[in-house]
């Protein structure tokens, strides 16, 4: 009962994902209706005769409206209102402030200096910012208002308060006293007077700008506008896009676009499903990942949302976008086979969104392929750099190539597409930093944090290997032992090999009860066979202690968890049992808390761990011992049912045998025994 709940739950939430999947996909892409057309200047017509349905005038030219309309606004004059009142109250706090005379300086003086001032102000002065910008153009005029009258004024004419205050010292009288004067702080007394009157200025300006007809010209309902096979010259162009605007002008002025929108979910449900039962058909086993499909799913959604946005709001060429670190994302954390199915089906969807379809899927789906192929294995970061370098040289190559096949002249190509490639390969150097945030949002571990893991200049491997150089040694025997393993079953070796540094790190809190750590005595021998089973079994849980407290992957975790599965410590469990024989045994104090390996990673270890502890306890080396107790621990294992929940095989666990027997025999030296020469008698 609980399995079929199980079951509609995880069902139930997969149709969900793909339905937020195709609703938020669906909801931002433009609604573009009408026919779309590819046409450049100086090419071919490639599709049938057109002939115009409805009137529509043709447009000009965004770079023509500018250009007439920077012609019609040299004649613009902005509004500026004169203000007398600033004058008045500026000259009575001047000369009620030095009624007495200025001191050091004769009476008149004050007179001289109030009717400079008040020359000043009559000509006019502006704040210092807006002279600023105004007075870059020295012919420009500006209309001055006094009151019900205006007046054009050139801004030479004008002062800011900053050249109003060295005009005033440039009459020779005052500059003659020009250091008794600056005591005064006479710009204190000079304000602006000129306003700009942003309302006036901005209704003149507009009545500008609407007298400039936006079309020239007129297309009458069924008018050619073009046939096929001819050549899009300058004019046929215009009104090409004349016919488009006009025709996206109709359609936005409905409010519904039902067949539009039908046809977009449609579609989108379409590829999300194929994807979905690709996933369900090939690669089942992520099906028990929601974190892993989560992340699939959002990849496919994030990039036909920012290309929707992008073609929306007219904003940079939609290559900018890193396409390809989508695949490189999934090909790193999952597989290749995934990462091309699900790049495919992202570059189709966001295909509905662009206007060059064609040239679009082909020049993505061959950098999707780059990516892919170029990062088989991702442990250094230098190969991102040769990814994204490798993927910019393979879209310009393959849009060259598009370009060729459809261009006779190469001198009239057009090239300015090939800086946003450029901007797309340093886009994709952040694939990097972008990792990191993957792996701790949805619970991933890339090859490279396993790397930088598994070195042994890291804090707790070289703790490790000062504590206790014994298990450490111990550690870098497994791990080179699992790996071997792995690459020969096809499992996880830089994965395994990290988990084995690992495996034993619980070993540190207390190093010299463990055999490899030891000189003669153990301290073992001297306890009750109960609490030196519970010592041996805590190195598990302590170890898992130490992983929490230096933030070790959860994956490394289920190693330190596994490696023992849910075993007894036999020795002190059979050596228990032997010395009370009539006495019930509580099993669980002899039990390692476990799990049992659920992975063939962890499988793996659990052999080579075993094997290679059991293997110091032989008497001889030979080939026979050796490969007698490599079978009989890796079947004692079978038997006593530890790989029930791991997807290894018995083909898997007979190549362990081999390696672990072959590589045991390497380090140990075993030699075949040579005969003995019989003498005659």
């Amino acid at each position: 009962m609980m399995k079929g709940r199980n079951y509609w739950g995880n069902t139930l939430t997969r149709i969900a994902l793909v339905v937020a999947t195709v609703g938020i996909i669906v909801a931002v892409l433009p609604r573009n209706s009408g026919p779309q057309f590819r046409y450049d200047v100086g090419k071919p017509w490639m599709y049938g005769s057109l002939i115009a349905k409805f009137d529509f005038p043709i447009y000009k030219t965004e770079k023509a409206i500018k250009t007439e309309q920077d012609s019609a606004l040299r004649c613009f004059e902005p509004y500026y209102n004169y203000d007398p009142q600033v004058e008045r109250e500026q000259m009575a706090r001047f000369l009620n402030t030095y009624k007495k005379g200025i001191p050091g300086l004769p009476l008149q003086y004050v007179s001289l200096i109030a009717d400079r001032l008040h020359r000043l102000y009559q000509e006019g002065i502006m704040e210092a910012a807006r002279y600023s910008v105004v007075a870059k153009d020295t012919t420009a005029m500006l209309r001055i208002v006094n009151g019900k009258t205006a007046a054009s004024t050139g801004i030479v004419c004008l002062y800011s308060t900053m050249t109003a205050y060295e005009k005033l010292f440039a009459d020779p009288q005052i500059a003659a006293e020009r250091s008794a004067l600056q005591r005064c702080n006479l710009n204190e007394y000079i304000l602006p007077n000129l306003t700009y009157d942003e309302e006036r200025s901005e209704t003149e300006k507009a009545d500008i700008l609407s007298g400039i007809p936006l079309a020239s010209g007129m297309v009458l309902s069924g008018q050619k506008i073009i046939d096929r096979g001819e050549i899009v010259d300058d004019y046929t162009y215009r009104v090409l896009n004349s016919f488009e605007k006009e025709t996206q002008r109709r359609s936005a002025s409905v409010t519904a676009i039902p067949s539009t929108i039908a046809g977009q979910v449609l579609f989108v449900s379409i590829l999300i499903l194929l994807f979905s039962t690709y996933i369900t058909l090939f690669r089942r086993d992520y099906l028990d990942k929601p974190r892993s499909i989560t992340m699939i799913y959002t990849m496919i959604t994030l990039f036909p949302v920012l290309v929707s946005l992008m073609m929306e709001h007219n904003l940079l060429s939609v290559y900018v976008l890193p396409f390809s670190i989508a695949p490189i994302f999934i090909r790193v954390f999952m597989d290749s086979r995934t990462a091309f199915i699900a790049h495919v089906t992202m570059v189709l969807i966001c295909a509905a969104a662009v206007k060059y379809q064609y040239e679009f899927i082909i020049v993505q789906l061959v950098a999707g392929l780059i990516a892919i192929y170029s990062l088989r294995e991702l442990s250094q970061r230098a190969q991102l750099f040769r990814t994204a370098l490798l993927v910019t040289i393979g879209s310009c190559a393959i849009y060259l190539a598009l370009q060729l096949m459809q261009d006779n002249d190469i001198n009239d190509m057009d090239n300015s597409i090939y800086k946003y490639f450029a901007v797309n390969g340093v886009l994709l150097l952040f694939a990097y930093p972008l990792m990191l945030v993957i792996e701790k949002t949805f619970g991933f571990i890339s090859s490279v944090t396993l790397i930088e893991l598994s070195n042994t200049s890291k804090d707790l491997l070289r703790q490790l290997s000062e504590v206790a150089p014994g298990t450490f040694q111990h550690s870098v025997m497994v791990s080179n032992l699992a790996a071997e393993i792995a690459n020969k079953i096809g499992a996880k070796a830089q994965l395994v090999r990290t988990g084995a540094m690992y495996h034993d790190i619980g070993k540190m809190k207390n190093p010299a009860f463990f055999t490899e750590n030891q000189v003669g005595v153990n301290p073992l021998d001297k306890m009750s066979r109960i609490d030196a089973a519970q010592i041996v079994i805590s190195h598990v849980t302590d170890g898992l202690k130490l992983a929490e407290k230096h933030d070790l992957p959860n994956v490394i975790k289920d190693f330190i968890k596994s490696h023992h599965g849910m075993g007894k410590t036999k020795y002190f469990y059979i050596s228990y049992k032997n010395e009370h024989p009539d006495e019930p045994v509580d099993d669980s104090l002899f039990t390692y808390p476990g799990p049992d390996p659920f992975t063939r990673e962890q499988a793996i270890l659990m052999m080579a761990d075993t094997v290679e502890a059991a293997s110091r306890s032989l008497t001889e080396y030979t080939e026979e011992s050796i490969s007698g107790l490599v079978n009989k621990l890796i079947d004692q294992q079978v038997e006593e049912g530890y790989f029930h929940t791991c997807p290894i095989t018995f083909h898997d666990i007979a190549v362990a045998k081999q390696v672990l027997t072959e590589r045991l025999k390497a380090i140990y030296h075993t030699r075949t025994t040579y005969p003995e020469l019989k003498k005659r008698e």
